[in-house]
């Protein structure tokens, strides 16, 4: 875990053991670590290098770190320690050595890539009795065995926000509002925050419902000018709101000045229906619409697993987003132009449903880009795609912090909790949670009970 900078001496410098689920969550880690020393095991370069072709997120990381060590060594060798550049950094090195007195490939019986880095900082810890030696993985099961070898373990704690209890939620709600604010709302579409508020703090784009016994009101904070905004239910391409929350988050959606918006919830919130009905409402701003998702193949078994060409490979992961535009349409008949709209905008590749990995690398240039599932993308993920924004483009993130599909994220670390963290606050974004299910009873039943 990365451990704020101070000076220290040789005997309380620690040495910390990279595994490779590490590196494939932020091929940058080794430059966390401060003054203390890193080394990375030579069987992580191995798996490294089975990682290197591809277009998956641990393809891209595998080769950036093999790249930013090549660029470190200079013309060194790596089998002594070398400084890792910046100021106040320790230094790093490969260790070659597989073997140590305890022996995790006899102990576990099987000789896996996982004991081979428990071996290795086994031996680190043998060679380095002065000082403290921890053994850093996203792998849950592998920090476990280590520890039942008497080697410290940690996760790597870069990206991890400290509390998912307190995770913003991007709304309040406020009882006892008088009267006369709630009607000047209504009636005006708008009012001073502080007369409500107070001496309260709010920030940008945050959404309350403003409550006095049977009278209400939804609002949006606008900072430019101070006030709350009144918030009206309206439809998005046949999509209604069913409640205040959704009424909030397609305010977000179709708001021109809100350039990024992340909306978290469980199945059945609507989430992305009310993403994509937004997008559709404002298909003309816009030269292309993206639905993408990222690909988390079942059981952790790479697409080539399974029969047939590419797109009978992905469309199993891309029927979700599928479903949600069918639904739409279902809404209109056959004959209304709505209906006609849709087919001809997949026809013309207007609007477009793909896999996140095909959007690598691309300008990101008038175009509403909905990322679903983004709680399977690590923070460094979030942060490429939003990066590739240009000129007229709007980013809306959704997901479930809570249902995770990947081995070395969870709903500390994941992209969408690090992305709502760090990005509240500020006056382009918005957030909303979504905690009302709206599928149906029976999925919200399941949701409650099970």
């Amino acid at each position: 875990m990365p451990i704020k900078k101070t000076k220290a001496s040789i005997g309380t410098k620690k040495i910390f053991v990279l595994d490779t689920s590490v590196i494939i969550y932020d091929h940058t880690a080794i430059k966390n670590f401060a003054e203390h020393d890193v080394v990375i095991p030579i069987t992580v370069l191995e798996e490294l290098d089975n990682f290197k072709k591809g277009n998956d997120t641990k393809n891209y990381s595998a080769r950036e770190f093999i790249r930013f060590i090549d660029k470190l060594s200079g013309k060194n060798t790596l089998v002594d320690w070398a400084a890792i550049n910046g100021p106040n950094r320790g230094k790093f090195k490969i260790e070659m050595n597989t073997s140590s007195k305890v022996n995790a490939e006899r102990i576990f019986d099987d000789r896996k890539a996982d004991h081979k880095i428990l071996n290795t900082a086994l031996y680190t810890a043998e060679q380095n009795p002065g000082r403290k030696v921890i053994l850093v993985t996203k792998d849950i099961n592998l920090r476990i065995k280590a520890k039942s070898l008497n080697l410290i373990a940690e996760d790597y704690e870069t990206g991890k926000i400290k509390t998912i209890d307190e995770l913003y939620t991007g709304r309040t709600e406020i009882e006892k509002v008088s009267a006369e604010s709630i009607a000047t709302i209504y009636n005006q579409g708008s009012c001073k925050a502080t007369s409500i508020l107070k001496k309260s703090k709010s920030h940008p784009n945050h959404y309350y419902v403003l409550k006095n016994g049977s009278q209400s009101v939804l609002s949006r904070y606008n900072k430019e000018d101070d006030s709350l905004k009144r918030v009206i239910k309206t439809s998005a391409f046949g999509v209604i709101p069913k409640n205040a929350e959704q009424a909030f988050a397609l305010d977000a959606i179709m708001n021109p000045d809100i350039k990024l918006v992340s909306i978290q919830g469980v199945a059945g919130t609507g989430k992305t229906l009310l993403s994509l009905a937004g997008a559709l409402e404002l298909r003309r701003n816009y030269h292309q619409i993206y639905l993408a998702r990222p690909i988390v193949p079942l059981s952790n078994k790479d697409i080539g697993y399974l029969p047939g060409d590419v797109n009978s490979k992905l469309n199993p992961y891309m029927e979700p987003l599928w479903d949600n535009l069918k639904f739409i349409r279902s809404q209109f008949s056959e004959k209304d132009k709505e209906h006609k709209q849709i087919a001809e905008m997949v026809e013309s590749q207007k609007l477009v449903v793909c896999p996140l990995a095909y959007i690598r690398g691309r300008s990101l240039s008038n175009v509403f880009f909905i990322v679903d599932e983004a709680q399977n993308l690590t923070p460094h993920e979030v942060k490429t795609i939003i990066t590739r924004a240009g000129e007229n483009t709007k980013i809306i993130f959704t997901g479930d912090i809570h249902q995770i599909d990947t081995p070395y994220l969870d709903a500390q670390s994941n992209g969408l909790s690090y992305l709502i963290e760090k990005v509240k606050g500020q006056e382009i974004y918005a957030h909303i949670t979504l905690e009302k299910g709206e599928r149906s009873a029976l999925a919200n039943l399941a949701n409650d009970l099970l």
